[in-house]
């Protein structure tokens, strides 16, 4: 472990080292329960005799469900707190996930998607609601980089071990190994997951001194009103944030559920594509870390700037994958260079900017409203991805992969535009 920082108490200093380890596997246990399905979309088809677009629509039912409970999940966080939302979300989720290894047709997979998606939702705003007042501002980037690495590792985590089970024993236990691991995760959240240094009788690690200059106001008590949170939900800058996210998630989701099945069809086994499929998650994790690093030392938290420069990455990833989609092991390689880039602003969105615009108070509501606006992005991508690959799957990939493109260019032109919006905000709070 680094040296204790300057300022902190030795307990003070270990708990949120406990905080920040809870919380880190905790996302990583939610990624156990949400991902195995698209590593074995190709075998369920197979099995269970359902077609890729009614698999399209398994998983947009979910993504679904999971954008209308970011809202009800970041409010309900808002009010009781983080601890609650993430046991009762991750401990409903398991037992869901006991249920898809047992299922046996289209309508159950349907039904337990449905559930499986309102209490996922309780997952990102959970956690980011959880270090929220743990972490001070000057090293929020940097940490939270680091820290948001964990649905990196989750999602790596489901295609190496989930991978595993399902070519050595079949899919029922890919779900069950994945779901056992993340019941032992739950615990750590038990012990060790608190929502503020105050709960466990420390001094408060935030000053007040720092709340000021927020790019929005918003209500700092402990209990907001339905009132306070829609008012907080349309407040133009969270609104740029949610739609300029929302063409991320679009990307990173259809890379994160189709990615497998390109390379499936593209002549590799199930096992081999979700091996193969992981280079765009482990291009990922580098980024991760640097952009919050970027974010404090470089951009002097001016994120959308450092979003921009990405999306930038991003088009050119894209440009490659286009170039050699023939290749499976180009087309992984060029998707590694996409998780590069994509992964930067992904994690910033809604992580150490969703912190910063409103406050640590509002973390857990702002990461939630960012991120429900945002997850309209997989929804639509699941089903219109479904779509293109109905005919001729050469010809539904390249389709996919042109409208990739378009988005990555889109999400340019909007962090170009927020970039400008938020320096002439702060040109005339200057003059005020």
């Amino acid at each position: 472990m680094p040296d204790m920082p300057a300022g902190l108490s030795r307990e003070q200093w270990m708990w949120r080292w406990r905080v920040l380890i809870a919380t880190y596997l905790a996302y990583a246990g939610y990624y156990l329960c949400r991902k195995v399905f698209t590593i074995c979309k190709p075998v369920l088809s197979e099995e269970l005799g359902v077609t890729y677009n009614q698999i399209a629509h398994i998983w947009a039912v979910y993504l679904l469900a999971y954008m209308v409970g970011q809202f009800l999940c970041s409010f309900l966080g808002r009010r009781k707190g983080s601890r609650l939302l993430l046991l009762v979300g991750l401990g409903i989720s398991i037992l869901i996930n006991v249920g898809f290894g047992m299922a046996n047709s289209y309508w159950t997979f349907l039904a337990f998607m449905l559930f499986n998606g309102l209490v996922q939702a309780s997952g990102w705003p959970g956690v980011v609601g959880g270090v929220s007042e743990w972490l001070r501002k000057h090293e929020r980037g940097l940490i939270m980089g680091v820290w948001s690495t964990s649905y990196l590792i989750g999602n790596l985590t489901v295609k190496f071990l989930g991978g595993l089970l399902l070519d050595r024993y079949g899919w029922r236990w890919s779900f069950f190994g994945c779901t056992l691991l993340s019941f032992a995760i739950w615990w750590v959240i038990y012990f060790w997951q608190r929502n503020k240094p105050e709960d466990v009788g420390l001094e408060r690690i935030v000053a007040p001194e720092e709340e000021d200059l927020r790019a929005v106001r918003a209500s700092r008590e402990r209990r907001v009103t339905l009132r306070d949170y829609v008012r907080l939900a349309v407040n133009p800058v969270i609104l740029a944030m949610g739609i300029s996210y929302f063409c991320v998630k679009f990307v990173r989701y259809a890379l994160d559920s189709w990615l497998p099945t390109f390379l499936t069809l593209m002549e590799l086994n199930p096992g081999q594509a979700a091996y193969y499929s992981t280079l765009f998650d482990i291009g990922g994790i580098i980024p991760a870390v640097l952009a919050g690093w970027a974010l404090d030392k470089l951009f002097k938290g001016d994120w959308a700037k450092l979003c921009l420069l990405m999306a930038v990455g991003m088009i050119l990833g894209y440009l490659l994958v286009l170039l050699y989609e023939t290749s499976p092991i180009a087309v992984a390689i060029s998707f590694g260079l996409v998780g590069f880039m994509v992964y930067g602003p992904d994690t910033v969105l809604c992580g150490a900017a969703a912190v910063q615009v409103a406050g640590e108070e509002n973390g857990v509501a702002v990461a939630g409203i960012v991120n429900g606006i945002a997850s309209a992005g997989p929804v639509f991508q699941e089903v219109i991805i479904g779509y293109l690959l109905r005919g001729d799957a050469a010809s539904g990939m390249h389709n996919a992969n042109l409208l990739g493109l378009g988005l990555c260019l889109a999400f340019s032109l909007f962090m170009l535009s927020v970039m400008l919006a938020l320096r002439t905000s702060q040109r005339k709070d200057q003059l005020e």
